[in-house]
């Protein structure tokens, strides 16, 4: 509830499930534990996204990639506040900005290739296209933690749907 930063060891081990000091051997500090979430949730994203668009291709591959980073469920949700707070952290960190960079090209190499699959106009700039997709979902993952009531899975595909199709179809919206 009150995120990483506001836990103790104590009580993370608490809510794990584990006894005090059982994790202390693996992580000796909060800091370790949250660079190990950070790559744990991203590695479960990202064989959610493979799993979601297997035999998918154009538009419907896209989409389905991009809504395994949205928080449409409690699962992702929670994996959004872990990205956020080891955010928080990379902003000082240059370790963890430079996991944080690595992540991210992964993905907007793929969302790049899913464009070029979906039909992006000749016309358009791919890498324009990328940051746009990108700042919606990651932006999306901040909103929807911070007043999660309001930002419904609903409300969190409408944006990315008006995104997705201004950009194959080549306008500005």
């Amino acid at each position: 509830e009150r995120g990483l930063d506001g836990a103790t060891m104590r009580e993370i081990a608490a809510e794990a499930g584990f006894a005090n000091g059982a994790l202390k051997p693996y992580f000796p500090t909060k800091d370790r534990l949250l660079d190990f979430a950070f790559e744990h949730i991203f590695s479960q994203t990202n064989r959610r996204m493979e799993a979601a668009t297997a035999g998918l291709s154009g538009l419907r591959a896209l989409r389905a990639y991009c809504h395994e980073i949205l928080p449409l469920d409690d699962e992702r949700l929670s994996e959004a506040r872990v990205a956020i707070s080891f955010w928080q952290k990379a902003l000082r960190d240059p370790a963890k900005a430079a996991v944080h960079e690595r992540s991210m090209a992964q993905w907007r190499e793929v969302l790049a290739e899913l464009l070029r699959d979906a039909g992006l106009p000749d016309h358009a700039d791919p890498d324009a296209a990328v940051g746009a997709i990108m700042d919606l979902v990651l932006g999306a993952q901040i909103t929807a933690t911070l007043s999660p009531a309001h930002h419904t899975a609903q409300k969190l595909v409408d944006p990315l749907d008006c995104r997705l199709g201004a950009l194959v179809e080549g306008s500005a919206a």
